[in-house]
């Protein structure tokens, strides 16, 4: 699937304060959904580790290949940070492809807006997002990422379901953590798969990509298709999704 064809995305809002970085129309309201029944880690830093150490671990290639990323094709880093991944899928997806990189932390997107425009990535937009909704354009994105960070995300549900109505129908969403408990900088891969079920993600697969560390992948309801905000509080009401 590739991003060349008409995009139906909301217009952008952007602060004339601040021209570093665009948003787009917000989804629903954090208290829509419901509060996931477990901890969450600090966000610390905009890396995980230096890039070299990545590189010569092959990262960033794993986590394309596994989501098939070619030229042409709209792809969002959700957490981007500084922008290790935003950089290297930009040489992939190409001159008609066009990346999404998103945070929420204006250090770090003033960190990315400062290396995409010292490396004239053209086909890179900078996204500021907020805690429960990565105010991406609608119906836009064929695969997203988000690396060694979900374990920082404080209202789950109701940023996977916004995330939701930014990807087009059967894109995918690759997650990158540790096996950690999520108060630990990881995320045990039951509990990962738990959450993203209750909004309606499917699992594709999950690789071991290093010690204590895989990768998940899934794939994305679609919209029309996405379970109600009511259903969503009722079944984690009912214990879906309890830490064990």
């Amino acid at each position: 699937m590739t991003g060349c064809g008409a995009s139906k995305a909301s217009p952008p809002q952007q602060s004339p304060a601040d021209s570093q970085w665009t948003s787009f129309a917000r989804g629903l309201p954090a208290d829509s959904f419901p509060a996931p029944s477990r901890r969450f880690s600090q966000i610390v830093a905009p890396r995980w580790t230096d890039e070299t150490t990545r590189d010569a671990a092959n990262e960033a290639e794993t986590v394309m290949d596994a989501l098939q990323l070619v030229p042409g094709m709209r792809v969002a880093d959700v957490g981007a940070g500084d922008g290790y991944y935003v950089v290297r899928m930009a040489q992939r997806v190409g001159a008609t492809g066009r990346v999404y990189g998103q945070d929420i932390v204006p250090e770090y997107l003033a960190l990315l807006a400062d290396r995409v425009r010292e490396e004239q990535l053209a086909n890179v937009a900078v996204v500021r997002g907020d805690p429960h909704d990565p105010r991406l354009p609608r119906d836009s994105v064929d695969a997203a990422i988000m690396i060694h960070m979900y374990h920082e995300i404080t209202d789950p549900y109701a940023l996977l379901w916004n995330l939701a109505h930014a990807l087009r129908d059967g894109a995918q969403v690759g997650i990158l953590d540790m096996t950690f408990p999520t108060d630990q900088h990881g995320t045990p891969p039951w509990l990962l798969e738990c959450e993203l079920g209750v909004v309606g993600y499917r699992p594709v697969r999950t690789v071991a990509t290093g010690d204590d560390e895989y990768l998940a992948i899934f794939r994305a309801p679609a919209a029309d298709s996405l379970p109600s905000p009511t259903s969503i509080r009722a079944r984690v009401g009912a214990g879906a999704c309890r830490q064990r």
